[in-house]
């Protein structure tokens, strides 16, 4: 195992727990492991350098960092899910949008677009961007005793377009609108039976069987690794895709829902703890 860098004044984590295995540890346990500009920044940045000395030591037969990639959390948590909660109302708008429309984004695309396999390993509670984050990874291997869920309906947020696209790719339009519409958290052997993770195990093997996991595929063939990747990403954009005008309609619905007295409602509700008192608006 290497030493660990401390990245995003020490919220992002980044050792090498096995030859190569590359291992990001999120780090933000006052916040429940919540996303912010310097942890998303600092996840991009990293996989670049990642993808880029993985490529260099192409011809290498193994223990090249990057070769496998896992995302896990600290503190027994994976991550509540955009660092959002304690925007002021004036700045609220503005601040929560551009966080998760620029650097949350980024952060998922260089995941998605990461040429070796990343494996998402969940050792407590998976909510929200959090679980957008690990189903934008290859695989994931969760903890028998969590729970995973996506609140929008409880906050009043309209989910970006990509990301419910994403959610249905993995578990399928049924279980998206049951996952979204419902806004309940799920357990851990649920989200197997809907192929939402791909391993539950107890919490005292989980480690064991991330690295185990992640030691087999960085072990296997790099160019088929790679290429079988790019197959599966094409054949998933291969899809027809939306018309322009659709499209921007459903930025707009989700501009607005950030612009909406609901959403600072449900904001309000959700850090209190109580009954949201909806308006419509």
């Amino acid at each position: 195992m290497t030493a660990v860098r401390e990245l995003a004044d020490g919220k992002l984590l980044v050792d090498e727990p096995a030859p190569g295995v590359t291992r990001l540890t999120i780090s933000n346990p006052a916040k429940r492991n919540a996303l912010d500009h310097p942890i998303l920044d600092a996840i991009t940045a990293t996989l670049g350098e990642l993808a880029a000395d993985a490529d260099a030591g192409a011809g290498a037969s193994e223990g090249v960092p990057g070769r496998c990639v896992i995302v896990t959390g600290s503190d027994g948590m994976f991550s509540a899910g955009y660092d959002i909660g304690e925007i002021p109302d004036e700045e609220f708008e503005e601040r929560a949008q551009a966080l998760v429309a620029h650097p949350f984004t980024e952060a998922i695309d260089a995941l998605e677009a990461f040429p070796y396999p990343t494996l998402a390993s969940l050792p407590g509670h998976t909510i929200g961007g959090g679980l957008e984050l690990a189903l934008a990874c290859d695989m994931r291997v969760a903890r028998e005793d969590i729970k995973l869920g996506m609140p929008p309906a409880k906050l009043g947020l309209v989910y970006s377009h990509t990301g419910l696209r994403r959610f249905i790719d993995a578990i399928g339009a049924a279980r998206t609108r049951e996952l979204f519409l419902l806004g309940r958290y799920i357990a851990a052997p649920t989200a197997l039976a809907w192929g939402l993770v791909n391993r539950v195990v107890p919490a005292e093997q989980l480690d064991g069987e991330t690295l185990t996991i992640a030691g087999e595929l960085a072990g296997n063939a790099p160019l088929s690794q790679t290429g079988n990747k790019r197959v599966i990403a094409a054949l998933l954009a291969a899809r027809d895709g939306l018309a322009p005008a659709v499209e921007a309609q459903l930025i707009e619905l989700r501009r607005a829902s950030f612009a909406s007295a609901d959403m600072r409602e449900g904001m309000k509700a959700f850090v209190e703890k109580r009954p949201a008192r909806w308006q419509g608006r």
